[in-house]
């Protein structure tokens, strides 16, 4: 595959997957990654800054999507409706086509100490940025945290009975059944 050829990101994102099937996280290098997706090792310092990044890339995009329908909630929306619409809201960054990128990437995360330290960090960031739209929302400094805890703690376990339903369910009835299932925790 020539470095002109288009989608020189997503290439390296399927090489980097590919790899760390095959050799693991640790046994993977950058240049491992640049070669096996048909490019130099600087065209990978273009799109990612390390090899963790390969699989973190889109973060912030999730991020801005939840933060956004966070805002939008109506105005009489409760703490836990405006995170319950920044959770749903997570549904457009996924579809079928991630799924199974989504289910290989979990694996390796999963494998790899360093990389579930990284996934908790991020999860950790997603807290602090909907914990502070419920501040901005008005909410008060003793809930906003605990809503904002609580979403992230129902996107994750969407998020994992996603990848692993053999049905192929969306993911937005699986973070509907998840928000239905904690309603009837805290009835």
């Amino acid at each position: 595959m020539g470095r002109w050829e288009p989608d020189a990101a997503g290439r390296l994102r399927e090489a980097a997957m590919a790899l760390y099937a095959e050799r693991g996280y640790d046994g993977t290098t950058v240049a491992d990654i640049a070669d096996r997706a048909g490019v130099t090792a600087r065209t990978f310092f273009r799109h990612f800054a390390d090899k963790r990044e390969v699989l973190f890339a889109g973060s912030e995009l999730l991020e801005q999507l939840m933060v956004k329908a966070l805002a939008d909630a109506p105005a009489d929306a409760t703490p836990m409706e405006a995170v319950a619409a920044a959770v749903l809201a997570s549904a457009e960054f996924f579809d079928d086509i991630r799924r199974e990128y989504s289910r290989r990437r979990q694996g390796v995360i999963n494998a790899t100490p360093e990389l579930r330290e990284r996934e908790l960090i991020k999860m950790a960031a997603l807290t602090t940025a909907l914990t502070k739209g419920l501040l901005e929302r008005g909410v008060a400094p003793d809930v906003a945290p605990l809503a904002a805890e609580t979403g992230v703690a129902v996107f994750r376990v969407s998020f994992e009975r996603w990848i692993n339903d053999p049905e192929g369910e969306p993911i937005v009835d699986v973070i509907r059944s998840t928000l239905k299932t904690l309603s009837g925790l805290t009835a």
